[in-house]
């Protein structure tokens, strides 16, 4: 048959097409979140929340597929987020996020791939706390749940190097 084409939004209707976005995401259809996230993008491509709305209904899919696709896919939205403390609280949640898809999906390595990722959301959320607006703890947050998965999965840690462990503290 003939090939369908997209039909663009109207200005008027970005507000309600963002609230149907946050719903399809509730309710686990990330790509339908992510197909309005583009149309509002379409129509204007700054628009912040639209932006992070994308990186998140990009985020919701590291469970299926291709994770390492889906990673870069979540990433490249990031110079697109204006201000500077979201850039970096975002780039942690997309680690995190990464983190958790690999514990869930399990199999062999995937405790050490899981720590990697832990670790790299660790350095975006320090940098997101050096520059964090005052009253906002967000980014504690997300560092404080990172913290318990790790306390409570003594099993993800890094990779045997072979090389001996530095002697802890009390030996």
């Amino acid at each position: 048959g003939p090939m369908h084409s997209l039909k663009p939004i109207t200005a008027s209707g970005i507000a309600g097409a963002l609230e149907k976005a946050e719903r399809y995401r509730l309710l686990n259809d990330a790509t339908a979140a992510e197909s309005i996230c583009l149309d509002v993008l379409a129509l204007q491509p700054d628009h912040q929340p639209a932006l992070i709305m994308l990186l998140l209904a990009r985020t919701d899919q590291f469970a299926h597929g291709m994770a390492a696709t889906s990673v870069a896919r979540a990433r490249e939205v990031l110079p697109r987020i204006a201000d500077e403390y979201k850039r970096a609280y975002y780039g942690g949640i997309i680690c995190e996020r990464r983190a958790k898809a690999q514990l869930r999906a399990g199999g062999p390595g995937a405790a050490q791939v899981a720590w990697e990722w832990f670790q790299e959301a660790f350095e975006h959320y320090t940098e997101a706390d050096k520059i964090r607006p005052a009253g906002n703890d967000e980014v504690v947050l997300r560092w404080n749940t990172c913290v318990r998965i790790l306390q409570d999965h003594p099993e993800i840690g890094p990779a045997d190097t072979g090389k001996p462990q530095m002697a802890q503290l009390g030996e």
